[in-house]
């Protein structure tokens, strides 16, 4: 569905706070609405353990590695899930980062029991629930090295004020995952909302009842109506449910990339970078990015904030502004993109394997691969880092089929690559290592580019 373009000047300021008794009778809404129903709605025995993807979206590895250029290991960390809402986030959180504290705070009573209830279910031992809202974060007397705060901090009377709290309880070089909803984006949405506000549906928890209420509302609207025949979609009728977190969620609010980045320096916090950092690619939009007119000359080394406001002028297709930041960064400029690597730096290299595909499965099937001679595509096992599928040849697979064992220092990649391919197959002469450092080097930083691999100095 094509959305259209919002006004920034029609969008209220998400980051204005209406009043503590107005805040707290938000919060109050929220609460019974969590209570009745505790979000997301996943049967109890249900596990994401065969969900790389999943896993790989809440591992701490890769936003460490995105800013501070080093590969950590999350046994000891203390983890916050700020919303933990039913507890299947916070049970993520501990599959993805083994060996880590997960802490689950939430304002519903009624959420943090089925959410200690589904960690105690599958076993993790190493968890804890506190039935507090995120502004009285402090209260617990803990620091964090990661806080997911995933679908969560739209919904705070005052988003910045739940920012801030986050921010007291990061540790210096720790770092947050949290998410806006998109102004743009979910424009219809927010007139669902207000025009079922408007009919008393929203005063109250979002029961049964209010549910069955907006779908006899919606039958009655002639199909050709404007809000209905852009924005109303089947999956409502077949699943009810689905309107609680969108049409007739409490407290929602919008916001744009202008908004968030005001945020986050109210909040005296670093965007380090977006999630699906793929789907925000500004130079994607453009026919030829190498070719592009005066006036947009200066789009390729503009701002982080600048390059996502354009993107977001230009196709406002992401449903949430997701993105992980931290506190201000020291002088040390921590990660570089090893494409921009002096050789001196490369011959320093240590080559990871992101922890999300170094598992006996994924090795199997690559092994088969290669001894078929086969391509291997890594989108396979792995789709959310990239936006297009990241394929490399027998040879190349090959040779990196020793990281599912250990890290691997550069040498010894170069070293195997002379090993599987002695002789340049065009002149037949004995491949030399600097040739092949230089193919081993190319598909690291391909590789690399989507966290397939992480490379370290």
């Amino acid at each position: 569905m094509t959305q259209p373009f919002t006004d920034p000047a029609s969008v209220a300021d998400p980051l204005m706070n209406v009043g503590p008794s107005q805040d707290a009778a938000v919060l109050e809404k929220m609460r019974r609405q969590f209570d009745a129903a505790p979000y997301p709605h996943i049967p109890l025995d249900e596990s994401p353990l065969e969900d790389l993807n999943w896993l790989y979206l809440h591992s701490v590895v890769t936003p460490y590695y995105l800013r501070y250029g080093q590969v950590v290991n999350p046994d000891g960390m203390m983890i916050l899930d700020a919303g933990c809402g039913s507890g299947f986030t916070s049970l993520t959180l501990a599959l993805a980062n083994p060996g880590a504290m997960v802490v689950g705070v939430d304002l519903s009573p009624a959420s943090i029991d089925l959410a200690t209830q589904r960690l105690r279910y599958h076993g993790i031992t190493t968890a804890q629930f506190h039935a507090v809202s995120i502004e009285e974060l402090p209260s617990l007397g803990m620091q964090f090295d990661y806080i997911n705060a995933d679908e969560v901090l739209y919904l705070l009377p005052d988003p910045l004020a739940g920012l801030r709290a986050m921010q007291s309880v990061l540790k210096p070089n720790g770092i947050i995952r949290a998410n806006l909803h998109s102004a743009r984006q979910r424009v219809f949405v927010f007139q669902f909302q207000e025009f079922f506000r408007s009919l008393g549906l929203m005063d109250g928890a979002i029961t049964e009842a209010e549910l069955a209420h907006a779908l006899d509302v919606m039958a009655a609207i002639n199909d050709n109506v404007f809000l209905k025949a852009h924005a109303w979609g089947k999956d409502y009728e077949a699943e009810p449910d689905l309107l609680r977190p969108n049409c007739l969620l409490q407290g929602d609010k919008g916001f744009t990339i202008r908004d968030t980045f005001k945020l986050l320096r109210d909040a005296d916090l670093d965007f380090i970078r977006m999630v699906y950092w793929h789907r925000w690619n500004l130079m994607s939009l453009f026919k030829d990015p190498t070719a592009l007119p005066q006036a947009l000359s200066h789009l390729p080394t503009a701002s982080a904030e600048e390059q996502l406001h354009i993107f977001e002028l230009l196709q406002p297709r992401n449903r949430l502004i997701d993105f992980w930041c931290g506190h201000p960064q020291s002088l040390d400029p921590g990660y570089v993109s090893p494409a921009s690597w002096t050789d001196a730096d490369w011959q320093r290299a240590i080559v990871h394997l992101h922890p999300q595909l170094a598992t006996p499965a994924i090795q199997a099937q690559v092994a088969e691969l290669v001894t078929h001679r086969n391509s291997v595509e890594f989108t396979q096992f792995l789709a959310i880092p990239a936006g297009e599928p990241v394929r490399v040849d027998s040879d190349t697979a090959a040779c990196l089929l020793p990281l599912w064992d250990s890290p691997q220092p550069i040498a010894a990649l170069v070293e195997r690559w002379c090993k599987l391919c002695p002789l340049d197959p065009i002149t037949l002469e004995a491949t030399t290592e600097p040739v092949a450092y230089q193919a081993v080097k190319t598909a690291l930083v391909r590789l690399e580019a989507h966290t397939y691999v992480m490379i370290t100095r």
